[in-house]
């Protein structure tokens, strides 16, 4: 694993495939920064990040073998190293908010944002985002943010923070190289928040409905089984879960 540290960058992910399109990137390379100033979340959101307080780092993992279909088990993956990291450093009550916010007693502590490059047809990387609420301490208009230090009470040392994350994360990744994808999944759908239970969803015409969560597809989709007994899937794009 080669990591690179930098005092203050835009952004990670842009920093690390910036890299990636002027030279042939070592697997596992890691960007972190004290501060970000450009980070960015799902669906073109920004994530809010107190300078020296928290983590942010981009990992660049080499994918070549995983067809573009398969591509959400990189999320997958992700998702389940930072919550078993989480729960090593005896976080409580870790689970997984579709597709892939990582929640503490019901608050969001971590993001991921996912940028695979495809060359030719086919996944080559991916550069994985992460940023982890470690030391913050005030949120401002963000009711349903919290952090490490919120939490328990302890100040972490974020180095020893991130070599957890990173040992999980190398950890799962290697998972994503095997044939069989089914433990992944359903390791997964352990984790996920409120599965099982009815939820409250929001459409991308603003409409409000209510649903159980089933679990996801191969691909990533939600499955809600609806009124009626009516059973449907839907991407990111189509809702949002609400809390």
């Amino acid at each position: 694993m080669y990591i690179i540290k930098l005092n203050a960058i835009d952004s990670t992910n842009a920093y690390l495939k910036s890299l990636s399109l002027k030279q042939t990137q070592k697997d596992f390379t890691v960007v972190v920064a004290d501060e970000q100033k450009q980070g960015r979340g799902q669906m073109g959101t920004s994530w809010q990040a107190e300078a020296s307080k928290n983590l942010t780092f981009s990992v660049f993992k080499e994918v070549s073998n995983l067809e573009i279909k398969d591509q959400f088990y990189i999320s997958i993956a992700v998702a389940l190293a930072i919550s078993k990291a989480l729960l090593e450093l005896q976080i409580p009550k870790i689970k997984i908010k579709w597709p892939n916010d990582i929640l503490s007693e019901n608050k969001k502590i971590a993001g991921i944002l996912i940028e695979n490059v495809i060359k030719n047809n086919k996944l080559y990387g991916s550069v994985i985002g992460v940023g982890l609420n470690v030391n913050q301490k005030f949120f401002n208009d963000l009711p349903n943010a919290s952090s490490m230090q919120l939490i328990t009470g302890v100040v972490y040392n974020k180095d020893e923070v991130l070599h957890t994350i990173l040992k999980h994360i190398e950890y799962y990744l290697k998972k994503v190289n095997e044939p069989n994808f089914t433990k992944l999944k359903q390791d997964y759908e352990a984790l996920l928040f409120r599965i099982k239970k009815p939820s409250t969803f929001k459409s991308s015409t603003e409409q409000i409905f209510s649903g159980f969560i089933k679990g996801i597809t191969d691909d990533g989709k939600l499955v809600l089984l609806l009124e009626d007994d009516i059973v449907k899937e839907f991407d990111l794009k189509e809702i949002q879960l609400l809390y």
